[in-house]
């Protein structure tokens, strides 16, 4: 059966039964909580195969389901681009909030996690062209804002201005006490019903304990029936399956002839909205097309990323544990053997970050940051696999189940920066990245612009498409002088010449000249170099790298501990470096001065060795 007749059945099902008894299912202890070293079963091998580019900070992807294949990619400042069936860009954006506020743009995005997030089409969107989306609302002061809006039959391609003021209709509006963490993802379950994700509300360390607290929809999974008519004075009903939707209803106090358990189901404060609890942020979320189960790939604190699974028979009200527990480890993590007591349902799979823990001496392989879901992929080998690419490592892993356990297994790693994800109309797990890292962030449309991908398998990638560049499992050390004696300077995730050999000498300074010709670094011990490169190291690279070695976000490149395979020699480092060796790194590609460069590499070369 195609992906996409697998789609069109999932749709057609009002309900999902249980899962065999061999299928997959929550883990009961940590050990059975999958993590990277995994094998899936089969032998899984993808490939991402361009589609299109030029989106501006891409938040999302998602298809119509009316029959006319087109993709619809969201971009951060507050629009939404079409791409057309034959790959072509539409030139006018499907939707522009930025044009709506005659004061201006209706969209915040004044940090890298606000902005328009995500778009998700009504399963009878055919019939009603009504489609929904999330968006940090700039005149609300960074709320997130869920609005439904209602395309033109005779326009179907574009939202005028007229049109979406005029449509309008706001279901839920999300008061955000800080700038990050705010969630994002809106998508339709099998059920017909409106599924949100919800960040904890922001800062570190959830400070408001929203997490845990039923009488705020941060920190959740939501759950709406959209389904009203225009003249209702609710935006919204209730699904009278929801866990709590009767839980905070008013009723006659009795002390006596009720069981405990009734008791317990008497929620005064509780919101009926919610779904699930004790998230930290749910930025990317994924149904199973074929099984209706759910996944929800929620960004971890500092030290560990998690992927939680929600079997289709779950009747909701699950706890994921934030902020008592990140994955299956204790919050705040303090080391290897940390003990507490767990706290709500064990996630399907983690991974760590490079300090899988403080104090921890770097990993060299299978970590990353923070995991953005894409989708199942039910092709190409694979039957329910879930696809997450991390935002700063570039690394797509697979989870799935093996018949007895759940496996998570490395398929791919990137040089992209992995933002979200989301189905073509064919049922093929699709994804985006930017080039907008925190500390490289100059804005939603400054940033080198980002691309959409199609994941598939190695075997069926067209003759002549392009596809992601993948980073060797091991990298060699460059250094090759091809019997000249002069360096050749390769890409560090290819290996492919870098374009630094060519340029003309009348380009270069002095110094970078003899590097090139050398590999040897004629700013190293020269003080004025080195203090001027530990301004340009707190410049562009001390937000992640920290000067104490421990390396916050990503690999740390100082007091030598390197932990690129290419940076055992300088011409490695300068390689790293100028054409970015990480998903992470890509965003500065290019960007830092080479004479900068040299004396960053300096400045670190001056720091003691450990």
């Amino acid at each position: 059966m195609s992906p996409r007749r697998m789609l069109g059945v999932a749709l057609l099902l009002p309900s999902l039964g249980a899962a065999p008894a061999d299928g997959p299912r929550v883990p009961r202890t940590t050990d059975e909580v999958a993590r990277p070293g995994g094998k899936l079963p089969g032998s899984v091998r993808i490939a991402l195969v361009k589609v299109a580019d030029g989106f501006h900070d891409p938040t999302n992807v998602a298809n119509a389901g009316d029959g006319t294949g087109r993709i619809f990619v969201v971009e951060r400042v507050g629009r939404v681009r079409i791409v057309h069936k034959d790959g072509r860009v539409q030139k006018e954006p499907f939707l522009d909030l930025t044009n709506i506020n005659p004061l201006g743009t209706d969209v915040a995005t004044g940090f890298v996690e606000q902005g328009l997030y995500s778009i998700a089409f009504h399963p009878r969107f055919r019939e009603n062209g009504y489609f929904y989306v999330h968006y940090a609302s700039l005149p609300c002061s960074g709320d997130g804002m869920i609005v439904r809006f209602q395309v033109d039959p005779k326009s179907p391609n574009l939202m005028t201005p007229e049109r979406t003021r005029q449509t309008a209709k706001v279901l839920l509006r999300i008061e955000q006490p800080y700038y990050n963490h705010n969630g994002g993802q809106i998508e339709f379950g099998p059920d017909g019903y409106l599924y949100i994700g919800s960040g904890d509300g922001g800062w570190e360390g959830d400070p408001q304990e929203t997490g845990q607290d039923l009488g705020t929809v941060l920190g959740k999974i939501l759950r709406l029936d959209v389904n009203t008519s225009d003249d209702d004075r609710i935006p919204y009903k209730i699904p009278p399956t929801n866990p709590f939707a009767s839980a905070s209803s008013e009723r006659l106090m009795q002390l006596f002839g009720i069981s405990e358990r009734d008791f317990s189901k008497i929620k005064m404060k509780s919101r009926p909205e919610i779904w699930a609890y004790g998230v930290r942020n749910p930025y990317e979320f994924s149904f199973d097309r074929r099984t209706g189960d759910l996944y929800i790939a929620d960004v971890g604190q500092n030290h560990w990323e998690e992927i939680d699974f929600q079997p289709a028979a779950s009747k909701g009200g699950e706890n994921y544990g934030w902020p008592r527990m990140n994955a299956t480890k204790c919050f705040p993590i303090t080391g290897p053997d940390d003990k507490c007591a767990q706290v709500g349902v064990l996630p399907a799979a983690e991974y760590p970050h490079e300090v899988p823990y403080p104090g921890a001496a770097p990993l060299r392989d299978g970590w990353g940051c923070s995991v953005q879901g894409l989708g199942v992929a039910n092709y190409g080998g694979m039957k329910g696999v879930y696809l997450v690419g991390d935002w700063c490592s570039g690394r797509v892993f697979g989870l799935g189940w093996d018949g007895a356990r759940w496996q998570l297994e490395e398929l791919l790693h990137t040089n992209l920066q992995f933002t979200a994800g989301g189905y073509d109309e064919g049922g093929y797990v699709m994804a985006v990245n930017c080039n907008c890292f925190y500390t490289s962030d100059r804005g939603p449309t400054a940033n080198p612009p980002g691309s959409l991908w199609r994941i598939m398998a190695v075997d069926q990638v067209p003759a002549g498409a392009e596809v992601a560049r993948a980073i060797p499992r091991v990298s060699q050390v460059s250094s090759a002088t091809g019997g000249t004696g002069t360096p050749v300077f390769r890409n560090a995730l290819d290996d492919t010449a870098l374009d630094f050999n060519s340029t003309p000498e009348a380009g270069l300074s002095p110094a970078v000249r003899q590097f090139r010709n050398t590999g040897r670094n004629p700013y190293n011990g020269n003080a004025t170099a080195v203090a001027e490169g530990r301004a340009a190291y707190q410049q562009h690279c001390a937000a992640c790298h920290l000067e104490d070695g421990t390396g916050r976000i990503g690999s740390s490149l100082v007091d030598r501990q390197y932990n690129h395979p290419r940076t055992n020699s300088s011409v490695g480092v300068f390689e790293v470096i100028y054409g970015g060796g990480t998903g992470a790194m890509q965003p500065f590609a290019g960007r830092i001065a080479l004479d900068d460069v040299l004396k960053i590499m300096a400045y670190i070369d001056s720091l003691p060795r450990k």
